[in-house]
C-alpha cells in the first residue's frame, strides 16, 4: 500500500532542488604544455575561470554485448566497457584587454597542430608563405607532459549549492581543446562576445563531498 506523506515531508524532500547556476570551472594554466604556457604571462588563472558562463556536466554509459546462449530463450546485454562523452563545452565571456580566453584556445589549437614549429632545416615557420606545413605533435603520455599537448591533470568542474554542504567534482583526465566556435560580430546593437571551445578528453574521476 502507499505510505501516506505530510506536506512537511513534500518539502523537506522535494523543495530544495540543485540549481544550474552555482558551479566552478578550473582550468589550470600552470598545468597547460609548455609551448601554451608562453601566452599566459602573468594573467590571474582565477579571471579565466570566473569568465566561465556555461559549461555541462559529463556524462557516460555502458557499452554492453548480446548473450543468447546462457539461458533458453532469454536475451543478456552484459557491460563490457564504460563509454565517456568524446568533449565537453566550455563559453567563456571575452574580456576586452587581452581576448585571452580566444587566444588561450587559439594558441593551445596551434601547438598541437606543430605551427609554430620550426622548420627542419632551422628556419622559422612562415604561416602566410606558399610552402607553409605543419605536424601533428605527439599527445604525451602523462608524468610532467613536458613534450604532449594534453593536459593531465586539474581541468575540473565543480558543482555546488548556495549552502555549500556537499558538492561533486569531475576532474577530467588527459584534456586538450579540439574546436573553437565561430564568434558573430556585427554593426547592429552591440552583445557580450563569447567564445566557445570544445576540449575532448579521456576521462573523468568524480569526487564528492
Amino acid at each position: 500500500m502507499p505510505s501516506p506523506k505530510t506536506i512537511a515531508d513534500l518539502k523537506t524532500k522535494f523543495l530544495k532542488p540543485a540549481l544550474t547556476s552555482h558551479y566552478e570551472v578550473t582550468i589550470p594554466l600552470g598545468s597547460l604544455p609548455e609551448g601554451v604556457k608562453s601566452i599566459v604571462g602573468t594573467l590571474d588563472e582565477g579571471n579565466l575561470n570566473l569568465s566561465c558562463m556555461s559549461t555541462s556536466l559529463p556524462g557516460s554509459s555502458l557499452a554492453t554485448f548480446e548473450v543468447k546462449n546462457d539461458y533458453t530463450g532469454v536475451t543478456e546485454r552484459l557491460a563490457h566497457r564504460r563509454m565517456y562523452d568524446d568533449r565537453i563545452d566550455f563559453t567563456f565571456l571575452v574580456d576586452a584587454e587581452k581576448y585571452f580566453s580566444i587566444r588561450i584556445f587559439e594558441k593551445w589549437m596551434r601547438y598541437i597542430a606543430g605551427e609554430d614549429a620550426d622548420r627542419e632545416d632551422g628556419e622559422v615557420q612562415n604561416a602566410t608563405g606558399p610552402n607553409y606545413h605543419y605536424r601533428i605533435r605527439y599527445p604525451g603520455t602523462g608524468g610532467d607532459n613536458s613534450t604532449g599537448y594534453r593536459c593531465m591533470r586539474g581541468l575540473k568542474i565543480t558543482k555546488f549549492e548556495k549552502d555549500m554542504r556537499n558538492s561533486l567534482t569531475y576532474e577530467f583526465i588527459g584534456a586538450y581543446p579540439i574546436s573553437i566556435s565561430s564568434m558573430p560580430v556585427s554593426y547592429e546593437a552591440s552583445s557580450l562576445l563569447k567564445c566557445t571551445g570544445s576540449i575532448s578528453y579521456l576521462r573523468y574521476v568524480l569526487t564528492e563531498w
